[in-house]
Parts: C-alpha cells; sequence; structure tokens
C-alpha cells in the first residue's frame, strides 16, 4: 500500500472514529434525558396513586370515627414516622382525633388538646395555605415545653368552597423535619376528605353540619 493510500485509509478511519463517538455521546445524552424524564415521571405520579388510594380507603365510611380513622392511617403511610392528629370544628368548640402512627409521639390527647384554643382552631383552619410549628405559634398555639420543644409539625386546613371544618396536623421527630413535598402530597387530598366530612357529618346531625 502506498503513502497516499495508507493516509486516506487512516483519515477514514479517525473519521468514522470521531463520527462513532459523536454518536455515543448523542445517545448517552438521549439516554440520560430518557431517564430523567422517567424519574419526573414518577415523581409526578406518586401523588396521583396516593390521592386514588386514599380515596378509595374512604368510601364506605359512614361516621366521623372511622372516616378519620382511616384518613388518618393514610395520611400516616404516605408521611413515614408521622403522628396524625384531626381538629374538627365544633360550633364554639373543637373535637380532636387521634391516629396513632408507626412510630408515634408520645403526646396524650389531653396535653395535646390543652395546646390550642378553639381561636387557634379557628385560625388555622382558615388559613389559605399549609402552617408550620412557628406559624401556629403566631397564630396563639400555647404548648408545653415538654412536648412540643423536639418535634416538626405542620397543620393542613380543611376549608373548601368557603366552608371550614378544621385542620390536619402532622408531627413527628425534629431530627426528621417534614418536607414540603410530604405536605404537598397530604394537601392535596384535603379536597376529598372536606367533602367526605360535610357528607357525613350532614347525614348524621344536618342542623350542625361544618360551615
Amino acid at each position: 500500500m502506498n503513502k497516499s493510500r495508507y493516509k486516506r485509509v487512516c483519515n477514514l478511519v479517525r473519521e468514522l472514529n470521531k463520527s462513532r463517538h459523536a454518536q455515543e455521546k448523542k445517545i448517552d445524552i438521549l439516554c440520560n434525558d430518557m431517564v430523567s424524564a422517567h424519574g419526573d415521571f414518577i415523581k409526578r405520579l406518586k401523588p396521583l396513586v396516593f390521592s386514588a388510594t386514599f380515596y378509595e380507603s374512604i368510601l364506605g365510611c359512614n361516621d366521623l370515627s372511622s372516616l378519620l380513622d382511616a384518613a388518618g392511617k393514610m395520611i400516616g403511610s404516605a408521611v413515614d414516622e408521622s403522628n396524625v392528629a384531626v381538629f374538627l370544628l365544633d360550633g364554639d368548640s373543637f373535637q380532636l382525633h387521634i391516629t396513632d402512627g408507626r412510630h408515634p409521639i408520645r403526646i396524650d390527647a389531653a396535653s395535646l388538646e390543652s395546646c390550642f384554643s378553639t381561636q387557634v382552631v379557628k385560625n388555622i383552619s382558615r388559613c389559605g395555605r399549609i402552617c408550620r410549628l412557628e406559624d401556629m405559634f403566631e397564630m396563639g398555639l400555647t404548648p408545653n415545653p415538654e412536648d412540643f420543644n423536639n418535634i416538626s409539625a405542620a397543620g393542613i386546613p380543611l376549608n373548601r368552597f368557603g366552608r371550614v371544618y378544621g385542620f390536619v396536623l402532622i408531627y413527628r421527630a425534629v431530627d426528621n423535619e417534614l418536607t414540603a413535598d410530604e405536605l404537598a402530597k397530604v394537601a392535596a387530598i384535603t379536597p376529598g376528605l372536606c367533602n367526605a366530612i360535610g357528607t357525613v357529618a350532614q347525614s348524621i346531625n344536618p342542623a350542625n353540619a361544618p360551615h
């Protein structure tokens, strides 16, 4: 093989290798994009799956106790190692329903209830956003120091179309801070929970249904 032909062959091989490397790089980028898109899709799908499962779990609950038990257990399953309590407004007072989590913080019902006045419950319930612990302090929450010093907590209002029902309190150890994604997942199911509470309350006592 003469030098000229050898040089042409070498140049051709280099061009082929260059083209192959460029193609491999494009394939790598495409694969990474596909993996990222798949991850984003799964991330968006999980809250929808949770919402569907949640609504299925509360079907057939014909009284407030069973409804709040089912709702609390589902919320606890969505927020690991958490406790769930539901505060429901009842005229000029409120009702407290506590659901034990899988890793509960031991705050007894009487102690928890004493931290919240009816006005504080109303303030949180009427709020248009998720209330962190510091927000609840500003609204008048007066906790027992031994109970609230070591927890991360948030109140998720239960109000819909002008009707105010109460709020969901979620709390767990402070070293496992509640995340925005976890709270958003729970907030997404509150419209359905409000409807269910309203329907059950109306069927039990039409005159005292939340408003």
